[in-house]
């Protein structure tokens, strides 16, 4: 069994992961900036701290930590804490493992589906694929470019690029349930998505399997807000009414933000299969029928 230093590990992902660690008998350390529980320890990004206790016969090192992208408008100053929250926090850890000399096994980072850009398009992306040119495909980018830098420590490096996470509670799914359910803007723009089991097992499986390399971690089945949301209001069972919520007046609600409700496209996720990891929640309605 391992012991995994977990960053942002009591968030949505994070927490799910941990039970499921512990369930399969590896240790769980975890980074908090307000430490609270016995396998939890401080770091501080600020002052460039981080209690060197945790780095004890650390295996592997899974980084989640990250502001919300879609917790605020996106001013200058948030863009700044959506990036800063990801680089200098892997940067800093990338800093303690070269001086502590730590001989790790691994390190798994989160990425974002929007790694690709906010378009719609008739394209499947695959992990082959470039960088959007906007600010999601910057952050993602800066994001992994901070992971990859393990490798000159001969550090295996994982890459997890996650669409919408569903899960029973916070998260995206949980503020889709609205009392009527409509597609956002055109409705053809694709929602990457995942349940949150799934993403969780996905990690595990990466430290169990040594897999290395970049992924889209997203659920097989291609899905618009349009379909996205007919399946959601019957499994819920709660109106569909097919007048779709203007884009004029999510864009005067979020403003640039608003580009990662209007805009989406499918992404492959033949390459994780091929790497052997066996989905349990193929099918969206599969997916909504557990949470």
């Amino acid at each position: 069994m391992s012991k995994v230093l977990i960053t942002g590990g009591t968030g949505l992902v994070g927490s799910r992961l941990t039970e499921l660690l512990l369930e399969k008998n590896h240790e769980v350390i975890i980074l908090s900036r307000n430490p609270k529980e016995q396998n939890e320890f401080k770091w501080d990004i600020k002052n460039d701290f981080i209690d060197d206790k945790v780095f004890e016969n650390i295996d592997y090192i899974i980084h989640l930590a990250g502001a919300g992208i879609a917790d605020e408008r996106w001013s200058d100053k948030r863009k700044k804490v959506i990036i800063d929250s990801r680089v200098e926090t892997a940067n800093l850890l990338f800093k303690k493992v070269k001086e502590l000399n730590l001989n790790l096994k691994g390190f798994v980072s989160a990425s974002g589906s929007g790694y690709y850009g906010a378009v719609t398009s008739d394209k499947i992306f695959k992990e082959t694929d470039k960088p959007g040119n906007d600010f999601l495909g910057e952050v993602c980018q800066k994001w992994e470019d901070a992971a990859h830098q393990f490798k000159a420590l001969k550090v295996l490096v994982t890459i997890l690029r996650t669409g919408i996470v569903l899960s029973k509670t916070g998260g995206a799914l949980e503020k889709m349930k609205t009392p009527i359910i409509s597609p956002l803007g055109s409705g053809n723009q694709y929602l990457p998505w995942i349940h949150i089991d799934d993403l969780a097992e996905m990690y595990i499986y990466t430290i169990e399997n040594n897999i290395e390399g970049v992924f889209n971690a997203v659920a097989p089945e291609h899905h618009t807000s349009k379909t996205f949301s007919k399946a959601l209001a019957k499994n819920i069972n709660r109106p569909f009414i097919g007048v779709n919520v203007p884009s004029f007046s999510l864009k005067l609600m979020f403003g640039d933000m608003s580009q990662i409700l209007l805009k989406g496209s499918r992404l492959s996720s033949k390459k994780i299969e091929k790497n052997g990891y066996p989905f349990r929640f193929k099918t969206l309605n599969k997916a909504l029928s557990n949470l």
